[in-house]
């Protein structure tokens, strides 16, 4: 999110891990800046244009949220699950979003958040204090009275140094129940280590938690198979109530990924306000994008994102390899490119004609 001051945007100081912060994000809704044609480009004064072309820089720096697989199969299950759970008392079941940095797990896990707290919004539209939804991270080497801050802080609760867990915990709990809580989602739970004593108390705290409050849990961690969220007696349980979805990159190796992959850039290239863009030209580019981006979101958006503001400053307002070329990416796509063969250009000439034909 923007950080300029207005209204409608988040602000550095109200983080979506807080109750304000949080409303703001379901509140938020960009709207793109009006298209105009190239007279009404040559009568806007300069501090107009100026505006014109600011508000456009600030819009592509956040394009909307494309609907990528991953977020559908995270709504259609996240809000499935929240219905199985409204009559459980106890034992409820959960959902994982495990994958690598850079596929969306954060922007899905938030994204069903949302979506539901403005389901909820629309079935009880004069309730001005619910809070059917929260959102909090696990800090790095959390232990479970930091766990349990992290929840006290979104809700705005505030304690001493020297408050005791019971308390925190039961001003939390006590909370969340009156403000109708539903849904709960913790980032970051790879920071959560089973293997450690610390580890093991921020996961009995959290299945605490899960006990007390009658919601939803929604975990979201990197790779959270591999760093042991399922080993042991803990873990065996975690297993057992929890739903796993992996959020891996785009493929392109079928017809029908490519496909995919495609489609999406086609979704963004429509969002770009630029002047003269023509448009089909990213999805021609659709195999050198993959090449920068190894199938990531994350990192095609960026390179999007930052060609299209790129444009707008050189004033060629147009988006073309040499331009894409220029925008910086993760290290994690650039390593890939380094080390990934070239693909033969005579097999996706066939490919091309394939599909023509």
């Amino acid at each position: 999110m923007t950080t300029v001051a207005d209204d409608d945007v988040i602000m550095p100081e109200e983080p979506p891990t807080t109750k304000e912060g949080w409303r703001r994000f379901v509140d938020y809704q960009p709207e793109p800046p009006a298209a105009l044609s190239a007279e009404q480009l040559l009568a806007l004064t300069r501090s107009r244009r100026a505006a014109h072309d600011e508000a456009r820089r600030e819009y592509h720096a956040e394009l909307p949220l494309v609907n990528t697989p991953i977020i559908r199969q995270m709504l259609g299950t996240g809000r499935l699950l929240v219905q199985l759970n409204r009559r459980q008392v106890s034992a409820r079941r959960g959902l994982i979003l495990s994958g690598a940095s850079g596929t969306g797990k954060t922007t899905a896990l938030t994204q069903l958040g949302r979506t539901h707290e403005r389901a909820v919004r629309k079935r009880h539209p004069d309730s001005r204090h619910r809070l059917p939804v929260a959102y909090v991270t696990v800090p790095p080497a959390a232990t479970a009275k930091m766990l349990a801050v992290e929840f006290a802080r979104f809700y705005g609760l505030e304690f001493s140094a020297r408050a005791n867990m019971p308390d925190i915990v039961n001003a939390v709990c006590a909370t969340a129940a009156n403000t109708g809580i539903e849904l709960v989602l913790v980032d970051e739970i790879h920071n959560l280590n089973l293997a450690t004593r610390a580890g093991a108390e921020v996961s009995d705290q959290l299945k605490y938690f899960a006990e007390r409050l009658p919601a939803t849990f929604v975990y979201a961690g990197i790779d959270v198979e591999a760093e042991g969220l399922f080993a042991g007696v803990r873990g065996r349980q975690i297993a057992g109530r929890f739903t796993l979805i992996a959020s891996t990159p785009f493929a392109y190796g079928t017809t029908e990924q490519r496909t995919a992959w495609r489609s999406l850039i086609a979704t963004l290239e429509a969002m770009l306000r630029l002047h003269r863009h023509t448009p089909g030209t990213l999805v021609g580019l659709d195999e050198h994008l993959y090449r920068r981006t190894s199938g990531m979101i994350g990192s095609l958006s960026q390179l999007i994102r930052g060609a299209a503001i790129l444009a707008i400053e050189d004033g060629t307002e147009q988006i073309t390899r040499d331009l894409l070329d220029l925008v910086p990416v993760d290290f994690a796509a650039e390593k890939a490119t380094r080390t990934s063969p070239p693909r033969p250009r005579a097999r996706r000439s066939a490919e091309t004609a394939a599909t023509s034909a």
